[in-house]
């Protein structure tokens, strides 16, 4: 009884069907797909174009975020352009009011050279004629007063000899006495004034021509220095300058 029971037993596993190749088990029960391949191709296609589109928006996303910030710079460089040629027309403006300034300038410069020019050989004769004035001895007096000296535009003139030191001129006068002057305190009180040097004093006897009377003649002669400049507005320059 037994040995039929197991023969019976083994017929029937012989006999049970397998499970066809694609079917799942479910429940321990086997499952057969029956969907054509077709079908899960069009889903896979289906998930790729989802992707496919989702990465055209992303794209297209971050070309819109350039775009709106290229825009954005854009109008930030025109701003800025904008701000620039307004400073530019109002330094123009500026400027404009003080075109005249470099002119002025330049005119007052000429000005100040022709004025320095013009004015490098002045001396301020009053203070020498009240020194040679004041050095003259008693009973001379003065008949004439030349000058010879140096001009913006000439040289001063050659000194008469070889023991002369070169000047910018030289002060001639002519005058007379009653007496023969003291020739070496003469010459030496005239180079003892600031400006003065090379003095000489000639002396000769004529006969007079006002009701018999004898005179005597004296011309003196005196080399000017440059230390008689008076050179004031050289000064004047000079502070101005500064």
């Amino acid at each position: 009884m037994t040995a039929t029971i197991d023969r019976a037993t083994g017929a029937q596993a012989k006999k049970t069907p397998r499970a066809p190749k694609g079917a799942a088990l479910v429940g321990g029960l086997p499952q057969v797909n029956l969907l054509p391949p077709e079908v899960k191709a069009a889903r896979g296609l289906r998930v790729v174009k989802r992707m496919l589109a989702l990465a055209v928006g992303v794209v297209a996303l971050v070309i819109v975020l350039v775009f709106v910030w290229s825009v954005m710079q854009r109008s930030s460089a025109q701003d800025q352009l904008a701000q620039a040629q307004q400073e530019t027309a109002r330094l123009q403006a500026e400027e404009a009011k003080y075109a005249e300034v470099p002119q002025v300038q330049t005119q007052l410069e000429a000005t100040r050279t022709a004025r320095e020019l013009g004015m490098s050989t002045e001396v301020l004769w009053k203070p020498y004629l009240d020194a040679i004035t004041a050095v003259l001895p008693a009973d001379v007096s003065f008949e004439n007063v030349s000058l010879t000296s140096a001009t913006p535009t000439e040289p001063a003139p050659l000194p008469a000899g070889p023991l002369e030191e070169p000047s910018i001129g030289r002060l001639t006068f002519t005058g007379r006495t009653a007496t023969v002057p003291d020739v070496a305190a003469w010459v030496d009180a005239l180079e003892s004034v600031p400006g003065f040097a090379d003095a000489w004093v000639t002396t000769a006897t004529l006969d007079g021509a006002e009701a018999g009377s004898r005179y005597y003649a004296v011309t003196s002669s005196v080399q000017i220095t440059d230390a008689a400049l008076a050179q004031r507005f050289a000064a004047a320059d000079a502070e101005e300058e500064s």
